[in-house]
């Protein structure tokens, strides 16, 4: 594997493992904690170090390790191929039905920031944001 194959793979691989987390945050409304992650798998006699966590979940270096993998599947309820096997794995259909909700989450997020943030915006100007916050998560 090239080192630009094995960046793509890191992001890859964090960028599901965050899809999970969303999940998670959407089925439970809190985001699993490294700390339970890592008591979980330690059960089932898997190490994960904060450090190497850290890494998988922010895409910083591609990870090989099909225990850790089945481990985190079992956690977030998921097949283990979705995780240890990239784009060319199906997404699990929980994780496909928890999308519209994930992205209205995101844009929620995103609505609640702008109005507190830019303060004095006028009404108009706010539902102007609104509206294409709604479109883009229509859109996906």
């Amino acid at each position: 594997m090239t080192e630009d194959e094995s960046k793509a793979a890191a992001e890859d691989l964090a960028r599901r493992l965050r899809l999970l987390l969303d999940v998670a945050i959407a089925e439970t409304g809190s985001e699993p904690t490294y700390s339970q992650i890592a008591a979980f798998a330690r059960d089932r006699g898997v190490n994960l170090s904060r450090s190497r966590w850290t890494y998988m979940v922010n895409g910083h270096r591609y990870v090989q390790d099909r225990p850790l993998f089945e481990v985190l599947a079992e956690f977030f309820d998921v097949d283990a191929s979705f995780i240890a096997e990239g784009g060319d794995a199906p997404m699990p259909a929980k994780v496909r039905a928890q999308l519209d909700l994930v992205r209205s989450m995101r844009a929620a997020k995103v609505k609640s920031y702008a109005a507190r943030t830019l303060g004095d915006i006028s009404p108009e100007a706010l539902e102007a944001i609104s509206r294409f916050l709604d479109k883009e998560v229509a859109n996906r």
